[in-house]
């Protein structure tokens, strides 16, 4: 509860462009091509696909959604390894939000996301930096509900991945497509859970103290 706290603490600080509050979080794809090519639309017929495929490889997709201004990034890796994460910080702190003070960080325990990597993959002082410019706050174990990002990657699933996409660079297309699209739309998330509501309905994760 104490982890869960601090999240929905960081969810009620008011928007302050020099300390962005930014939820990270990634998600796999496979990649499927066609053995066939699809029927096309035609009318009184829907698009009909081959049911075998070739696979293709997985690739990952970071995301970085920013809740209170409805804006989003997110970048296509071959992998999901402790430096994708690294680098994909390091662009966040020098391109994406390069006049911030911090950036405050929400992100749930998986292992790649460690301050280690950071000097796993750059030299001391770079990595050093980086981490000046960040400050991080984790969800709790079986809480990664708590971080915003996963209702972003849940509209991306629906509305981006839901199909067979063949190569690395279409699902790249697609996903930047899908980005700019979003982020035109302005949509932001109106979060409502608050630590009022956490301490009445989740009230059975809380110790009971003995007076």
């Amino acid at each position: 509860m104490c982890h869960m706290e601090d999240i929905l603490s960081v969810y009620l600080r008011p928007y302050d462009e020099r300390l962005p509050q930014i939820c990270i979080d990634e998600i796999s794809k496979q990649l499927v091509s066609e053995k066939r090519l699809p029927l096309p639309v035609a009318p009184g017929k829907t698009e009909c696909y081959d049911y075998e495929y070739e696979r293709q490889g997985v690739r990952n997709i970071f995301i970085a959604n920013e809740p209170l201004t409805g804006r989003r990034y997110l970048k296509v890796t071959e992998r999901r390894t402790k430096r994708d994460w690294a680098e994909f910080l390091r662009e966040m702190v020098d391109i994406q939000y390069p006049q911030a003070e911090k950036i405050v960080l929400v992100l749930d325990n998986l292992n790649i996301h460690t301050l280690v990597a950071l000097y796993e993959t750059f030299a001391p002082e770079e990595a050093r930096r980086i981490i000046e410019r960040v400050e991080i706050h984790y969800t709790p174990k079986h809480g990664s509900w708590l971080n915003m990002a996963e209702i972003e990657l849940s509209v991306l699933g629906r509305q981006c991945l839901d199909r067979r996409i063949g190569t690395e660079d279409e699902l790249k297309k697609e996903v930047a497509a899908w980005q700019e699209d979003r982020n035109s739309s302005e949509k932001k998330i109106n979060w409502r859970f608050t630590t009022q509501d956490a301490r009445m309905k989740l009230k059975h994760l809380y110790p009971s103290i003995s007076q």
